[in-house]
């Protein structure tokens, strides 16, 4: 797979159902940021990809394009690890879920 960052995190964020507004609230960044990104004249930080990849449940790697595996291997976790980030996944989808609603 050799899509471009910006491209896939336009379509993440169209298939999520998010405004530009709402994806640099939930990231802690500035509207025009977005912007930036997915026209490709800024890249994000580290830290931002992160978040990013949190919030949509994928993978860096997915958001980067180097993987058309949108799943994160939990594989090697302890089963409290485990269910910590199946707790988070729950809390994320409610989260998105309100947001939805607005």
């Amino acid at each position: 797979m050799a899509t471009n960052f910006f491209v896939q995190l336009r379509e993440l964020r169209l298939y999520n159902g998010l405004r530009r507004e709402q994806l640099a609230k939930l990231i802690g960044v500035d509207k025009g940021v977005i912007s930036k990104y997915e026209n490709g004249t800024r890249q994000p930080s580290f830290e931002i990809l992160v978040r990013l990849a949190n919030l949509y449940r994928v993978s860096t790697d997915y958001i980067l394009g180097q993987t058309s595996n949108r799943s994160v291997d939990i594989y090697g976790l302890t089963e409290q690890e485990a269910a910590l980030v199946c707790e988070f996944v729950e809390t994320l989808t409610k989260k998105n879920e309100i947001i939805n609603n607005m």
